[in-house]
């Protein structure tokens, strides 16, 4: 049933499949490039598009095709592990307020909302400053900044689901707390924490390459496509495709996964199950 709703969506399907090829690229990252993309060479600096060279090259004479491979393995990296961290947190903390409610409730919503008060990629700004240049302190930046909007809607669902009848039912039983967090709440609260969790990647992805472009993000001259785009500011005129590949690759990242995840809310919503 969950398959045919998704795959009646020519879109989701679409997305899902942006995603599928995205992953095999950056797991197949080191077969598929034909260069080093950290190798300069001089004397093939800012080539067009080319058959030797697919894409062009920049400013050191490095491949962009192969750069662009490499770089999609750190943005998929980045934002996958960014959001799992931070969905694990905001699911702890979403489900221990919605459940318990009380004044345990009111400090963790206080907490979540100081948190998403402050504008996403000016907090990441901030927090890059403090930590430093590097693949880690973006996931850690990233997770934190993505705790409130995953514990804000796990909360909210499980405010919902604890008042119903198998949760009272589970409960009378003699069931603990924490099997009935684990076992009756948090799954039926799963629904709209995948949707979310779908866009966020794309959203940590577009963040990534926003610090990259800024020089808070990777440091040079690991492939990234944000710091792609900061080389090929520079370069606009004389060799445009510097910033037009990585620009198109961040383009369809960011589609897919925002695609996907609006197949997945119709599909799981049932607001809009018909």
């Amino acid at each position: 049933m969950f398959a045919k709703r998704f795959f009646k969506n020519k879109l989701s399907i679409l997305g899902l499949a942006v995603v599928i090829i995205l992953i095999l690229v950056s797991l197949l990252a080191g077969v598929l490039r034909p260069y080093d993309p950290l190798k300069i060479s001089i004397s093939t600096r800012t080539q067009r598009p080319s058959p030797t060279h697919y894409l062009g090259t920049d400013h050191f004479g490095r491949d962009i095709y192969s750069r662009i491979l490499s770089g999609a393995k750190i943005s998929l990296t980045v934002g996958i592990l960014s959001v799992a961290l931070g969905a694990l947190i905001g699911i702890i903390l979403g489900a221990i307020g919605g459940y318990f409610g009380g004044w345990l409730d009111y400090v963790i919503v206080l907490i979540l909302d100081t948190i998403i008060s402050f504008p996403a990629t000016l907090l990441a700004i901030g927090l890059m400053s403090v930590m430093g240049l590097g693949v880690t302190n973006i996931i850690v930046a990233l997770a934190f900044i993505g705790i409130p909007v995953y514990g804000r809607v796990v909360r909210g669902a499980v405010l919902s689901i604890r008042e119903k009848e198998y949760i009272e039912a589970a409960r009378a039983s003699g069931s603990s707390h924490l099997k009935l967090i684990l076992i009756h709440v948090l799954p039926n609260a799963m629904a709209p924490l995948i949707v979310v969790t779908t866009i966020g990647v794309a959203n940590a992805i577009l963040i990534e390459a926003a610090l990259s472009f800024l020089g808070l993000g990777v440091a040079p001259p690991a492939p990234s496509w944000g710091n792609m785009l900061a080389d090929g500011r520079n370069f606009i005129t004389q060799a445009p495709w510097m910033t037009i590949f990585p620009g198109i690759a961040i383009s369809i990242t960011v589609l897919g996964f925002n695609t996907l995840g609006d197949g997945l809310r119709d599909v799981l919503d049932p607001k809009l199950k018909q």
